[in-house]
């Protein structure tokens, strides 16, 4: 027995060159074969060529061509074997061979403790199995049944469960896509060796498969910081380009034409900004990354383009959509910058039709069925960004009205107005102006809406301050009229066409409500405003009752003070 111990330790020793020298010769196999295809789409890769080794260096040159019974020496196990056959006892041998050659399985399927941290890990993980399974292959064909064909596939069926979750397990700690792309790569050429010696892999195929959805994981997680990035990075002003080069190079990483820009002198402006165009070229690379894992899995046609559709989908409509929602809402993004993103995600709605035809292409180079064209949400999900960013413009234009109101500083008991409108709404008139010229490439709809939620906003905040105020106790009628101006500053605005092709009729109806309630006390014209009440013909319908009293009530007590003259309104 002691020489069969001998032989043992000596097969655990030499079982990672068998395994090393077994892969090494399949990956030349493959290689070889790849290089032979003139049809293959990317550049050959040898699979066990990785991290810049040069595979003739793989192993030493004096093991060139060798195989397992030149690296192990057998004679010894045949004998023993032999001599306990003479001896009636094979049995024992047999068990105990057996038994041995377990417990060596179970070290061999254990991890190596660096396993997660480097490639390194894998190959020695792979080649440690894959010799020790060429030697019972070995084995199997030229001992009179010391290694069976039943033992030996049982061995393998339960070895090759524990090596698919081992696999699974130590990939989902790795956060490197790059990574998981090499590690995929030696999964195959360690299938393929095992195919080889006829194991069946079908575990590992599987394995193969549930890896994939962390590699999409990884990936999907790595575009959501280069969409991050490039949010960060951009100036959210339209890309401008000196000179033609920058030119080309932007129309041939983003499809958009445009005859009048091509035909216009330098520096060239693109209605969007850089963020467009990154962000397509990044959702490309991930169909490219995606598609690359499905390679020699031998799926469908069918699988694979689902596979390529759901993981882009989830791509836009996930992490895309979630990253231009965290834009949106930034407090630090301004109103011009919103408008920017505006446009940009109409733009990047125009590229869903490409997304598709380049998955289409991508994934059917080789098939002759063109019914099939993948469908992606992208525009959809661009519609709701851009109606997200709308909402925004519409409330930072409020917010920043407010912020405009809150500087007013109304002298309530004026007695004459200052003859001119308050420098608050002047401020606010001038930056309503120069807004509203970024307007200007926006959609008619968006733009009227922003235009006309401008002005109701500004009427709401002026009624307000009338009426609504609590702190405003008193308002005299030369307030009034000073508010008169001010609501003239407005409607001059409103009547000027902020932007092109908006109704000036429509945002000056939306200043209505206050006009109607100051020409009614301005004019004092209360006997006009009672007879016609409820009237088609009145001249005050948006004026309600109350609203007159309550202002009337404040009018009052700001003449009070004026002993027996009870102002205009009174008099006669």
């Amino acid at each position: 027995m002691s020489e069969l111990k001998d032989f043992l330790e000596n097969v655990r020793k030499f079982s990672v060159k068998i395994g090393e020298l077994a892969m090494r010769h399949t990956g030349e196999e493959v290689y070889n074969h790849q290089v032979g295809k003139t049809n293959f789409k990317m550049e050959p890769h040898n699979p066990f060529d990785t991290e810049g080794e040069d595979p003739q260096e793989y192993l030493p040159d004096e093991q060139e061509g060798l195989s397992a019974q030149d690296l192990v020496d057998f004679s010894p196990l045949y004998r023993c074997l032999h001599i306990f056959t003479v001896l009636g006892d094979k049995s024992t041998f047999e068990n105990y061979y057996r038994k041995q050659r377990k417990e060596q399985s179970s070290l061999v399927l254990q991890a190596p403790s660096n396993m997660r941290e480097s490639l390194g890990g894998y190959r020695e993980y792979f080649h440690s199995i894959v010799g020790f399974f060429v030697i019972e292959n070995h084995l199997l064909y030229t001992t009179n049944g010391l290694v069976s064909k039943v033992t030996l596939e049982e061995m393998w069926a339960t070895s090759v469960e524990k090596v698919s979750n081992v696999l699974k397990t130590q990939t989902s700690y790795c956060t490197d896509s790059g990574l998981i792309q090499e590690i995929k790569r030696l999964i195959m050429l360690f299938s393929n060796t095992l195919t080889n010696y006829g194991y069946n892999i079908s575990h590992l195929t599987q394995a193969l498969l549930e890896i994939r959805e962390h590699y999409t994981e990884v990936l999907t997680q790595r575009c959501f910081h280069e969409f991050q990035e490039i949010f960060k990075e951009d100036n959210y002003h339209p890309l401008q380009v000196v000179n033609l080069t920058e030119y080309a190079s932007v129309v041939a990483a983003f499809p958009f034409k445009d005859p009048n820009l091509e035909k216009s002198a330098f520096p060239r402006r693109f209605p969007f900004s850089s963020m467009v165009p990154k962000v397509y070229k990044q959702v490309k690379e991930f169909v490219r990354s995606s598609l690359w894992y499905t390679e020699d899995l031998n799926l469908t046609q069918t699988k694979i383009d689902e596979m390529i559709q759901k993981s882009t989908n989830l791509l836009l409509t996930g992490t895309l959509s979630g990253c231009l929602t965290t834009l949106i809402q930034k407090p630090s993004v301004g109103l011009l910058e919103l408008i920017q993103i505006t446009l940009n995600t109409n733009y990047l709605e125009c590229t869903n039709i490409y997304l598709e035809e380049f998955i289409t292409s991508v994934t059917k180079s080789s098939v002759k069925d063109e019914s099939y064209k993948a469908e992606l949400q992208g525009k959809s999900m661009f519609k709701d960004a851009r109606a997200e960013a709308e909402e925004q413009i519409y409330e930072k234009l409020k917010a920043k009205i407010d912020e405009s109101f809150d500087l007013a500083s109304y002298d309530w008991t004026l007695n004459e107005p200052e003859g001119r409108a308050s420098d608050y709404i002047i401020d606010l008139v001038a930056f309503l102006q120069s807004t509203f010229l970024a307007f200007t490439n926006l959609p008619l709809k968006v733009a009227t809406t922003a235009c006309a939620a401008a002005c109701q906003h500004i009427n709401r905040k002026l009624m307000y301050m009338i009426l609504g105020d609590e702190d405003v106790r008193q308002v005299s009628l030369g307030a009034l009229k000073q508010l008169d101006l001010d609501l003239i500053q407005c409607e001059q605005f409103a009547s000027s066409e902020p932007v092109k092709g908006v109704d000036s009729t429509l945002l000056i109806e939306c200043l209505t409500d206050v006009r109607q309630l100051l020409d009614l006390f301005n004019q004092c014209d209360f006997s006009a405003y009672f007879h016609d009440f409820g009237e088609r013909t009145s001249k005050y319908p948006r004026v309600t009752p109350a609203s007159a009293i309550k202002l009337l009530e404040k009018y009052v007590i700001a003449i009070l003070p004026l002993d027996s003259m009870y102002g205009p309104m009174f008099s006669g």
